[in-house]
C-alpha cells in the first residue's frame, strides 16, 4: 500500500532529524571541557507478513502448492543516545587547581540537595569557605578545605593533595578519589558537565587514582572534548543524504498515487 511507504519514509526523515540534532550538539560542545560525544542509535520497526499467490506445482516441479511469505518493514525508530567515553586530549593550563583524568574514572560531586553527580571536568575553584568546588559551585567529594595560610597546592597522580603554607611548611590535606562504573554509557547527562547514576550504569565504584583500573590525575591539565570534527561532519553529510533519499521516496509515492488516481478517472 502506498500509505505504508509514506509512513516508512516519514519515520526515516524523523530519525535523521534527531540524528542531526545529536550531531549538532556534539559540534556545539567541541570546546567544552571533559565533554563526551553522543551517538544516536536506531532500530527497525516491526515487520508485516504478506502472503503471495500459491505457486503451481506443475510450474516448479515440486509436489504440492507452496505459499511464499514476504516481510515488509514499517520503517525505523530512534531508541537511545549513547555517550562515548573515549579519552580526550589533555591540554596544559598551568593552573594548580585544574585536574585531568588520564584513564577511567570520574570526580564525585556533591550537589546542593545532597545527591551525588559525576564529572570529567576538573576545572576546580576555591569558594569563600576555602572548599574545592566545580565551576558551577558544586562541592568536590570527599571535601577538601584550604585554610588562609595556604600558599600553593600540589596534587599527585594518586590524588594526594599537599598544601604548601606561608613560611615553607607543608602538610597533606587529603586525597581526591575517583568513581567508575561498569557501564559508563548508561549514565544520565544532567548538564553542567555532570552525570547521574542510573540502573543501566550500575552503582559507583570508589577508589584511588592510579590503582585498580582507575585513571591517574594530572595537575595543571584539563581534558578536552573527545569530539572529532571531521567524523561529525561526515556523519552530518550522511544524515543529510539519508534525509534527502527519504524525502525523494515521499515524492515518488505521491507521483504513484497521482498516476493511480488518473487511471481511475480516465
Amino acid at each position: 500500500m502506498p500509505t505504508r511507504a509514506l509512513r516508512t519514509a516519514a519515520s526515516g526523515m524523523y530519525a535523521q532529524e534527531l540524528n542531526i540534532e545529536v550531531i549538532s550538539n556534539n559540534i556545539a560542545n567541541i570546546n567544552t571541557t571533559g565533554y563526551k560525544k553522543n551517538r544516536a542509535e536506531f532500530q527497525d520497526l516491526m515487520y508485516q507478513q504478506v502472503n503471495v499467490s500459491p505457486v503451481d506445482s506443475s510450474a516448479t516441479g515440486v509436489s504440492g502448492a507452496t505459499t511464499d511469505t514476504l516481510q515488509i518493514g514499517n520503517g525505523v525508530q530512534p531508541t537511545s543516545t549513547e555517550k562515548i567515553f573515549t579519552q580526550g586530549d589533555l591540554t596544559a593550563t598551568n593552573n594548580q587547581l585544574d585536574c585531568a583524568i588520564q584513564g577511567d574514572g570520574f570526580f564525585q560531586i556533591k550537589k546542593s540537595d545532597g545527591t551525588y553527580a559525576y564529572t570529567r571536568d576538573g576545572s576546580f575553584k576555591v569558594d569563600a569557605d576555602g572548599r574545592l568546588v566545580t565551576s558551577s559551585g558544586y562541592i568536590l567529594d570527599p571535601g577538601l578545605t584550604l585554610d588562609s595560610n595556604a600558599l600553593s597546592v600540589s596534587i599527585a597522580k594518586d590524588g594526594t593533595v599537599t598544601v604548601n603554607q606561608v613560611g615553607g611548611s607543608s602538610y597533606v590535606l587529603g586525597n581526591i578519589q575517583l568513581a567508575r562504573f561498569m557501564n559508563p554509557g548508561g549514565l544520565k547527562s544532567l548538564g553542567d558537565n555532570l552525570y547521574a547514576q542510573t540502573d543501566a550504569s550500575g552503582t559507583p565504584i570508589i577508589g584511588t587514582p592510579g590503582q585498580d583500573g582507575f585513571g591517574e590525575i594530572n595537575q595543571g591539565y584539563l581534558e578536552s572534548s573527545n569530539v572529532d570534527i571531521v567524523q561529525e561532519m561526515i556523519a552530518m553529510i550522511a544524515a543529510q543524504r539519508a534525509y534527502e533519499i527519504n524525502s525523494k521516496t515521499v515524492q515518488t509515492v505521491e507521483n504513484m498515487m497521482q498516476m493511480a488516481n488518473n487511471l481511475k478517472t480516465s
